[in-house]
This record gives structure tokens, sequence and C-alpha cells, in this order.
């Protein structure tokens, strides 16, 4: 077990807890996925942004991560996916496991560790099922098996309820108390999905199978927990009381929940009508702008989703991108100097990255680190002609930073700006960085005729189509 020098926010605790890793020195991460009943909306994408990128801050400051984001693909709304699309439940579960899996690929994350999924993990479902029932924190009746939640001291300790203001909302025979929720569902005559046990045949309830997925793959007891702020109750506060009543140990050591996307004022969700979907999405904007839209924003703040966020994200993008270029021009006509601001500037920017990440992975200061860094070399470049070495340590800064966020490819050539385009802006560049003044404002005046407008910065030359 190792101190990581990182402090994450626990909604368990509510305050910033330090993050230790395992006694293996892995810091192991479940994060709850979908349920593969449609395409996923943009709200959805924002725990697989948050926990990849997490994931990738850990392994690259040297703290291995492993990191599990289910598929939930049994559940009542994928049996009414099937009728309504005239197709087996099954069939359904699959062809939309596949978009996820497509849709979460377009955002250039890589894919987390292990994708579990309820069909995979049913032996290990219906064992958990039947411990909690050899211990008495569970009982059946009339096929379906029911968690007894007034036998678990300190059920409500994730999302601060008491038993007296609670009730399930989950309909039952046989059930001893309105407060217990459903571990097993008896079969229905109605779906086609369902496996042989104990209790006779049926399906798991949603709760008890992430409990068993995340045992699975990472032990009793991990680092965190993860998911949006919507899973505090009652889903996540029944995965507590099903692991730990089963086990007797604690579960999760820190639970991470983000926020919710917001349009129009309201959480996005499918259930008011109010989403876009992400390959819609991802069809109108650049993954790199998506990216940016979500990691300029706090994972713990409500996000409003416009197109407005998403043109303030690409344009932050741009300005990264143009300061690469502007490197790039200094790098391939160099001076012969030091710049020792230019030094001091990259190693203070890297410093307030992993700083920022580091105290309840804020992203935004983070950005923030970026925007400095790229801001630092432009005024090196425009000011001082920097010799080609620490022109390329500059960059090379800039895009093991870049990496963490998985936006190095804003590196590659700016494929929005016609090729003659792009090659006059380049041009440009390298005039400006060799103070040639008179070509660069030739090199304007014909970028202009194509229908392109050029403004100068203070991070660097940004060019727009008029």
């Amino acid at each position: 077990m190792t101190a990581t020098g990182i402090r994450i926010y626990s909604t368990l605790s509510k305050r910033k807890e330090p993050l230790v890793t395992g006694p293996d020195d892995v810091v192991r991460i479940y994060a709850c996925g979908p349920t593969v009943y449609s395409r996923i909306h943009i709200g959805n994408a924002r725990p697989f942004v948050v926990f990849s990128v997490l994931k990738r801050f850990l392994d690259r400051v040297g703290h291995r991560a492993v990191l599990v984001c289910n598929v939930t693909d049994v559940n009542d709304k994928i049996y009414d996916a099937g009728r309504r699309e005239g197709i087996s439940s099954t069939e359904a579960a699959a062809n939309y496991t596949k978009a996820y899996l497509d849709d979460t690929d377009r955002l250039g994350l890589g894919r987390p560790t292990h994708e579990p999924t309820v069909v995979e993990t049913m032996p290990q479902i219906i064992s958990l099922i039947g411990d909690l029932v050899d211990k008495g924190l569970a009982y059946p009746a009339a096929g379906d098996v029911y968690f007894r939640v007034e036998r678990f001291d300190g059920y409500g300790k994730l999302s601060g309820r008491v038993l007296d203001e609670l009730r399930s909302d989950e309909p039952g025979d046989g059930k001893e108390s309105p407060l217990d929720f459903a571990l097993w569902k008896g079969h229905k005559p109605d779906e086609d999905m369902f496996w042989e046990s104990p209790w006779g045949p049926g399906r798991p309830g949603w709760h008890i199978e992430c409990s068993a997925m995340a045992e699975a793959l990472l032990g009793v007891e991990f680092e965190i927990h993860g998911g949006g702020l919507d899973l505090v109750f009652p889903h996540h506060e029944n995965e507590i009381a099903q692991s730990e009543g089963a086990r007797d140990r604690p579960f999760a050591k820190i639970w991470m929940h983000n926020e919710m996307l917001e349009l129009g004022g309201e959480k996005m969700a499918k259930s008011v009508g109010n989403i876009a979907a992400l390959h819609q999405v991802l069809d109108q904007w650049p993954r790199d702008t998506v990216i940016a839209y979500f990691l300029t924003s706090h994972y713990r703040s409500k996000l409003p989703f416009s197109d407005e966020r998403l043109v303030e994200a690409g344009h932050r993008c741009e300005r990264i991108r143009n300061g690469l270029r502007a490197l790039d021009a200094a790098i391939a006509s160099p001076g012969e100097g030091a710049n020792a601001g230019l030094t001091q500037g990259v190693m203070q920017a890297r410093t307030e990255f992993f700083a920022a990440l580091c105290d309840d992975f804020n992203t935004p200061q983070a950005f923030a680190a970026l925007d400095g860094l790229v801001r630092v070399a432009n005024q090196a470049v425009e000011s001082d002609r920097p010799g080609a070495d620490q022109l390329r340590e500059a960059k090379r800064m800039l895009l093991e930073l870049l990496d963490v966020f998985a936006l190095t490819s804003l590196d590659a050539p700016d494929d929005a700006l016609p090729d003659a385009v792009r090659q006059l802006a380049d041009a440009r560049m390298t005039a400006r960085a060799a103070k040639d003044f008179a070509a660069s404002d030739r090199l304007r005046d014909e970028i202009q005729a194509l229908g392109f407008e050029v403004r100068d910065t203070a991070e660097g030359q940004q060019v727009y189509r008029v």
C-alpha cells in the first residue's frame, strides 16, 4: 500500500480523502456503466470520460490503475426494447452493447481494463445472493429474493437517508417490509431471457449485479467506486448493503460521483426526453472538442449542454493547436539563444497541471495550466528566438500533458482548414518567428483573400473562416 499524494472527494465521508493504493500497489476503480437498451447520450458519456482520464492520470504518475466499467445487459428496459423492436432481448442487448462500444471508441480514450456483462457474471451473482440468504440478510418469497434492509446496520450512510424516510418502489408478493429490495426476480411469461437458480427461474435485480461484478474483478475491498451522482440512492446504497452485509468488510474506500449534464435547465435523461445522443454529438463536433467540453468543468459541477459550451471548448482546443503550430514553425527556424522564461514557465505549468489533478481531480485547473504553457511558449516565440532544443523540450512537455487528456491529436494537421490556407498560415508563423513582418503581412493578405481571418492573440495565431 502506497500513499499517492492524491486526494479525492468521497460522497461517503463528505470530504477529500487521501488515495492509497491497494496491497498490490494498484488503484482499483469500479465505475457503473450503461444499461444497454438504447444508444447512450452525452450525459452517459461523462462518467466514461471522467474515469477513463482518471486512469490515464494515475498511470502517468506511476500508479497502475485497473478500471472496471460494467455493461448491464439484463434489465426490464432491455426486455421492453426487444419487444418494441420485434427482436429478442438478447439481440437487443447485443446490438446496443456494440453501439455503446462503437460510440465510446470514438472518444479516443481507450477502453477500460475490464468491461464485464451481467450475463457472463451470472454464476457469481447467484452465489452472492445465496451467501446473503445463508446469513439471514435475504429471503426468498414467491420466486423472488429480497434483501432485508432493516437487518443491515448502517443502511443510508452513503446517501444520508434514514430508514423512517425510505420505502422501496419495487412491488412484490411476500415482501416482509416495504423497505426491502429485490436481489432475484422470478421469471415472468413475457421475459425471454432467464436463468435457473435455487429459488426458481428468473434473473437478478439491478443492484446485486454490480456488487458481484466488482467483487469478481477487484476483490472484496477496493480503492474507488464511481458513477453518476444520480446513482447514490438507491443503487450505490444498496451495493454497500449487499457487499458489506455478505462479506463483513468495507466495500469501496472512496465513493467518487460525477454531477449530471443539464439540457434546458433539467438533468439530461432518457425518461425526460431531453437528450443528445453521443454519436450525434460526435458527428457534429470533433472528439477533441467533446473531451475538452467535459474536462474544462469540474466533475462535481453540474454541466450545461449547449452549442455555446462546445464552441468555447473548441476555441480552447484551437488555441492549443495554434500553440503547437507556432512551436513547430519556431523549431523549423530556431535561434541560438536561450529563454529562461520559457524553461521556467514550462516547468511551472507542468507542476500546476499535476497539482490540480492531485487535488480532487481538478481538470479545469489542469486545463488552465495547459493554457499557461501555451501562452508562455507563444510569448517566447514572439519576443525571442530560442534554440531548437529548448523549443523541442517545450513541445515535448506540452504533448506529455495533453496525453493525459488524450488530446495529443491536436498536434495533427487541422483538416478543418483547406490545405492552401493551412500552408499559408504555417508560412506566416515561420515568417513571424523570423521577424520577417513584411512577409507576415503579405501572407495575412493572401489568407484573407481566400475567405479566412487571421488574428494574433496572446495564445498565438488563430485562423477563422469569415
